[in-house]
């Protein structure tokens, strides 16, 4: 072996899970869902915090955990809920789907369950919304079960810790192998949350920390001087483009018409502006397009269009305003009461733009 192939080789770094256990007890982030050092975690909390966190920022979460805790304090609470209550308390966290599976688990586990969260991973999958990494993070978190814990901020320590040049996500199941070697003899809970720790305030995407992480001496990528091109992510494909144009119906009393959306498919069963179907390709010319309103009467589109971004799409509308009434299908809505209702971010994104637009013309 030459030199310069010895230096290429991998090394498999000897991890010591008490270190990183020893900066958590100094470095512990304190969040309203956990539980204090030492004390076990109540598994209504963390199965609440973890399905909102999915696609979602620790910050971005805090206030809706306390807001749905004050209204819901119980999983009993929960699942005697309305779907629609739960829809109106989520809005404007996205990815909706997962509201809907949150309310569809409270009711099994209060009517199949006696309203107690199983503990191990096995029958925690078995419930609704709940998936093999939200799974393992309850069994870990709230029962203290040997459980391999692996989010996005894990998968970037692992992949920097072992210098996985693999991009994800092909990588996952090389990254998580690594994760489950590493696992300490005790406080499973402690230890999945300090790596989460880790890689949201340490071993960050950009400018990591590593003059602080408890495992610099060991972390490949650091040694080798390339953590922050670590894990490496192929190149995403551009998202296609949808467009659309919606419908903001006002009455005589300055309330607007809203609609809901069918039981499936995205944003299932929220509230909505009507709009024609969001298609890619050119949007429906006008004359096509006002087929779509919720009635015939005098339309005027606005200058200037909704931007919007899904997870797989982006989307375009053109909004257009009119008076009236009539026999319509949907509901009224003052706009004092848009937030009491299940409304998305595309949804209040077409009625902010609407007033301002109408306020500008007047």
């Amino acid at each position: 072996m030459t030199d310069k192939e010895s230096k290429n080789k991998k090394k498999t770094p000897r991890i010591n899970p008490v270190k990183l256990l020893a900066w958590y007890d100094r470095h512990a982030r304190v969040l309203p869902w956990r539980a204090p050092i030492g004390k076990r975690a109540d598994p209504y909390h963390v199965w609440l915090s973890e399905i909102m966190l999915q696609q979602t920022t620790v910050t971005a979460v805090a206030p809706y955990f306390i807001k749905f805790l004050g209204r819901w304090p119980t999983l009993a609470d929960l699942a005697a809920a309305s779907l629609d209550e739960v829809f109106q308390m989520w809005a404007g966290l996205g990815y909706y789907r997962r509201a809907r599976g949150l309310h569809a688990c409270a009711q099994t586990l209060v009517k199949e369950y006696d309203g107690v969260f199983p503990s191990s991973e096995d029958d925690l999958l078995k419930l609704s919304g709940i998936g093999p990494y939200t799974a393992a993070a309850i069994a870990a978190i709230a029962f203290d079960q040997r459980a391999n814990v692996v989010d996005g901020n894990v998968e970037r320590v692992m992949a920097r810790l072992y210098n996985v040049e693999t991009p994800l996500p092909k990588a996952k199941k090389e990254i998580k192998e690594h994760a489950a070697q590493n696992l300490p003899t005790l406080r499973y809970g402690d230890y999945a949350q300090a790596l989460m720790d880790l890689g949201a305030t340490v071993c960050t995407p950009r400018n990591p920390k590593c003059a602080v992480c408890p495992w610099q001496a060991v972390c490949q990528a650091r040694i080798l001087g390339c953590a922050e091109d670590l894990p490496v992510r192929l190149k995403a494909k551009p998202k296609p483009k949808r467009y659309a144009t919606a419908f903001v119906l006002r009455d005589s009393k300055g309330r607007v018409l809203l609609r809901q959306r069918p039981p499936e498919g995205l944003l299932a069963s929220m509230m909505e502006v009507p709009s024609t179907p969001w298609q890619e390709g050119k949007g429906l010319v006008w004359e096509a397009a006002r087929r779509y309103a919720p009635i015939q009467g005098a339309w005027t589109l606005l200058s200037g269009n909704v931007y919007h971004t899904f997870t797989h799409f982006d989307l375009e509308l053109c909004v257009a305003v009119a008076s009236g009434a009539g026999r319509v299908k949907g509901k009224w809505v003052k706009q004092a009461d848009w937030e009491t209702e299940a409304l998305p971010s595309v949804m209040k994104k077409i009625l902010v733009f609407a007033e301002k637009e109408m306020r500008i013309r007047k």
